[in-house]
């Protein structure tokens, strides 16, 4: 079942996606021949008007065919002979979806909090004894105060709770960081806090949060909060894995996605927990698909745009067949890329298997 429930969410994503090219090549004039809902045989297809309409049996995504999108058309309505800023809007437009989906799941995955949680310090580890506080927590004992708001570690924004996370799980133990808070109304660098990590998988710290009410303004801070953490997250994750900091073995692909969410619809121990863990698994791929394809490599929507722009500043557009060539080089990259992390999610999940 939870296999099912990925396949269906990674669709969703897909088509949401090309749902945002579809609607906007229509408000734009741009001739659309087919929008696809999955792919492989076709289960149902309605023509309506210029466009055809179609189900297919296999729920991993879909597409959408505009008239002239990869070739000279001589048809006045078709995509390259669309003004600029239309093309452009268009090809931004994919991604745009991926982020209103993120923003609504994470919004809902709010909305099933107990209460929103925030970035403010509530209070510290400690021990009482004879009506005698003793606080433990290093970071208290280093400058950090009650009603601190962390604004950021070590020069990373910590945006929600989601950056704590994020960043307690990459920092060493016991050391130093420069912090940044909100205090009184005013911001005050602390220079030398540490933290100390209770568990071995480095999730909790030595001060609790404070989690506010929920109403429509902090759940809406609450989610943008969220959705700022994830993009500043994946963001620093494609960095480090065009720096090199990622081991090749930690590249991952659809299997490899597919497998996480059934895992993670597995492990949740009720109904409750997994919706909110698959809104958010669903909220961080979606996201991440988002800023992937805006990317500026050929092949994706973002090296589209980066010819947008060339043809912006050369006042004409590169000849459709030499934009070809770049797109098709850059399409065997990535499906090069696929296989590898393919490759590695199938190894991945046969060692899985072996130590279980």
């Amino acid at each position: 079942m939870g296999i099912v429930i990925a396949i269906i969410i990674f669709g969703l994503i897909v088509t949401v996606h090309e749902f945002g090219h579809f609607i906007c090549a229509k408000l734009s004039g741009i001739k659309v021949l087919e929008f696809s809902v999955g792919m492989g045989p076709k289960l149902l297809q309605k023509q309506k008007g210029e466009t055809k309409y179609s189900l297919r049996l296999l729920p991993l995504g879909g597409y959408c065919a505009m008239e002239g999108e990869d070739a000279t058309n001589s048809d006045p309505r078709s995509f390259r002979n669309a003004k600029l800023w239309k093309r452009m809007v268009v090809l931004v437009a994919g991604a745009g979806m991926n982020f209103v989906l993120g923003f609504v799941a994470i919004m809902i995955y709010v909305c099933m909090m107990d209460g929103v949680p925030t970035t403010t310090v509530k209070d510290f580890s400690r021990t009482e004894e004879n009506g005698v506080t003793t606080y433990y927590a290093e970071s208290y004992d280093t400058g950090l105060e009650k009603g601190d708001k962390i604004v950021s570690i070590d020069g990373t924004n910590i945006y929600s709770f989601l950056d704590f996370n994020y960043v307690f799980y990459n920092m060493h133990e016991h050391e130093g960081h420069e912090v940044i808070v909100k205090r009184n109304g005013e911001k005050i660098k602390l220079d030398d806090v540490s933290f100390g990590v209770k568990d071995a998988n480095r999730k909790f710290v030595d001060f609790a949060i404070i989690y506010k009410n929920k109403n429509p303004l902090t759940v809406l801070q609450g989610t943008g909060g969220q959705f700022m953490s994830m993009t500043h997250i994946i963001g620093l994750s494609l960095k480090q894995l065009v720096s090199g900091e990622v081991e090749k073995e930690e590249v991952s692909g659809p299997v490899g996605v597919v497998s996480t969410i059934n895992k993670t619809a597995k492990e949740s121990e009720n109904v409750k927990d997994g919706i909110m863990n698959l809104l958010y698994m669903m909220s961080l791929i979606s996201i991440n698909v988002g800023i992937f394809n805006l990317l500026p490599i050929p092949g994706l929507d973002g090296g589209r745009l980066l010819f947008c722009f060339i043809e912006l500043v050369r006042r004409k557009p590169i000849k459709p067949e030499h934009e070809g060539y770049v797109h098709l080089a850059g399409m065997v990259l990535l499906f090069g890329i696929m296989i590898f992390a393919t490759y590695n999610d199938i190894v991945t999940l046969i060692k899985g298997g072996k130590n279980g």
